[in-house]
């Protein structure tokens, strides 16, 4: 009901839209910003159409220098919206194969360069971390859902991947751990009504922070973080 909601709000940009980031897509060289730019006016312009209120906290904790990935709890597919809508600096996103078929999906990934990864295939994994690590080594930043799947119980964490964490301790870069609350809300609830949600940007976390950890226990800390702060602002 709610996407039907974001449709119809906006029904007479929704063409102009689509049309703008599948040439973004299709004219992608390896510059994300364009593409960046046209998924952020669609992120906001959804999420002023479907009733929601975006609350954004730590803005100030983002690293002032490109080349870092931030780490947030995984809620579903509006996830996304959140952070090209709220951020200020252009980034990637790292998702599952499955999502990447997604329509509107597809092709913002595909005008931000950003990377599908096959959790069932060892190899094309490691393929997707080793990208990451020289890609964000060179100034890019990502996104990387470190849980994997989405949670199916609403603001509570699965277990964070440790092989997730392979990227940034590769590319010895900041991790921005980030805790999102009540995101699951608009498209799993069959109603319209007004929801908040919430997106906090934690301080980072420097190599030298995290340089003696084990991927495992990086994970652990970082998930760690993530909940502690999501019990201080739900």
């Amino acid at each position: 009901m709610r996407i039907a909601l974001m449709v119809l709000r906006k029904l007479f940009l929704v063409p102009f839209l689509f049309f703008r980031i599948c040439r973004a897509a299709k004219r992608y060289n390896g510059d994300y910003l364009p593409g960046f730019l046209v998924a952020k006016e669609i992120a906001t312009h959804a999420i002023q159409a479907g009733n929601i209120i975006l609350e954004t906290h730590g803005l100030e904790n983002i690293p002032e220098k490109d080349g870092f990935i931030f780490y947030p709890n995984h809620q579903g597919l509006f996830d996304s919206l959140t952070f090209f809508s709220s951020c200020p600096r252009p980034f990637a996103l790292v998702i599952k194969k499955e999502a990447s078929k997604v329509i509107l999906l597809k092709q913002v990934l595909e005008a931000t360069g950003s990377l599908a990864m096959d959790r069932e295939d060892l190899r094309q994994s490691m393929q997707v971390i080793n990208q990451v690590a020289s890609e964000v080594a060179g100034g890019r930043n990502y996104i990387i859902f470190a849980e994997g799947h989405r949670s199916h119980e609403g603001n509570k964490l699965q277990e964070f991947k440790a092989g997730s964490f392979k990227a940034a301790q590769k590319a010895k870069c900041p991790i921005v751990p980030c805790a999102l609350i009540n995101c699951f809300v608009p498209f799993d609830e069959n109603s319209v009504r007004q929801v908040t949600v919430k997106l906090i940007y934690m301080k980072p976390m420097y190599y030298e922070d995290y340089k003696d950890m084990k991927s495992a226990e990086l994970a652990a800390e970082v998930k760690r973080r993530i909940e502690k702060t999501i019990a201080e602002y739900e």
